[in-house]
């Protein structure tokens, strides 16, 4: 089926990363308007023809001073069913950071299930794909949503900038600092192999939680003399980051490295990211680290960019060619 004209919108709050996305396409971003009505309510739409056209449109869903992840999440939905309406021919959302994956499944009894729920929300409005990067749960994204989907990881940018960073370091082990995120670490540990020519040695914390607090933990794997990298999908409070940083010293490590697609950096994630345990961590720009000291966000913080790899990805979805290769060395 041959796709109609690409149309990219980038929702206000989002513009900047949407700007350099365009920039890679060769493109402009298409213009919309949004407006604001007295008691917080709003409306969005496009500003040009629609019709039939092959239309994304990029929000990352986390809260920022005067926009909450709910309230970006709305405009989102309303903007996306506007283009539905103006008879778009096919509507792909683009979501670098999405909202409510990390409650995937019910820990406790009577709990919402609440990705499903925001999947449903996405199916309403009649978006026919959903494209993210570095979910929580790969396997319950997939399995919440009845449109397509497409899921980018940054085990590529990642893998590139470390081989290079340390390209003059003997050992490297690559960290998963819970069990659950070991497939992720082994994705990393792969690609750093290609590009290095001996695969990295795993390892990966043991941790229990008690009442929302991480309560205990262990290395598992040698990291003596190394240099580890712990990596994660989310930097949020930087708790467990912090606990994992510490293990790593602990257990002999000589220089600890972080990185993660989404950096949050709630609450005093600053404190932990200040502290000496860390060399560097290294996220992405699917969140600005507005939440930092500018000074910690210099000495300390690495940003890479996701435009130019969303840009491929619109490219190769608009020209009907896969991602498979994409998320590759």
């Amino acid at each position: 089926m041959e796709s109609g004209p690409l149309r990219l919108f980038a929702i206000n709050a989002t513009h900047a990363l949407g700007s350099r996305v365009a920039d890679h396409l060769g493109i402009a971003l298409s213009p919309h308007e949004e407006r604001e009505f007295e008691d917080g309510e709003h409306k969005a739409r496009p500003l040009l023809n629609v019709r039939g056209g092959d239309v994304y449109v990029l929000q990352s869903l986390h809260s920022e001073p005067g926009a909450s992840v709910n309230d970006k999440l709305v405009r989102l939905l309303f903007f996306l069913g506007a283009l539905r309406d103006a008879s778009a021919g096919r509507v792909t959302a683009l979501v670098p950071y999405l909202a409510y994956t990390r409650k995937e499944i019910k820990t406790q009894p009577r709990d919402p299930v609440t990705t499903r729920y925001v999947a449903a929300l996405f199916e309403a409005v009649g978006v026919d794909r959903v494209l993210t990067l570095d979910v929580h749960n790969l396997a319950a994204f997939q399995n919440a949503f009845r449109c397509r989907t497409d899921h980018l990881d940054t085990a590529a940018l990642f893998a590139r900038y470390f081989a290079n960073v340390l390209r003059e370091e003997r050992n490297i082990v690559v960290v998963s600092p819970d069990a659950g995120g070991v497939k992720r670490a082994e994705r990393l540990r792969r690609l750093l192999g290609r590009l290095r020519g001996t695969e990295p040695p795993l390892a990966f914390m043991e941790k229990t939680r008690g009442g929302g607090k991480l309560t205990a933990g262990r290395m598992v794997g040698d990291v003596v003399g190394s240099a580890a990298i712990i990596v994660d999908d989310i930097i949020s409070t930087g708790g467990t980051l912090a606990h994992a940083a510490r293990a790593c010293r602990a257990a002999g490590a000589n220089r600890v490295f972080a990185a993660a697609a989404h950096g949050l950096f709630i609450g005093d994630a600053g404190r932990v990211l200040a502290a000496d345990d860390i060399e560097q961590v290294v996220v992405t720009d699917s969140v600005p680290p507005f939440r930092l000291a500018p000074d910690l966000v210099q000495e300390k913080l690495v940003i890479l960019s996701i435009a130019a790899l969303f840009a491929e990805a619109i490219r190769r979805l608009h020209d009907g060619g896969s991602l498979v290769e994409l998320l590759d060395i």
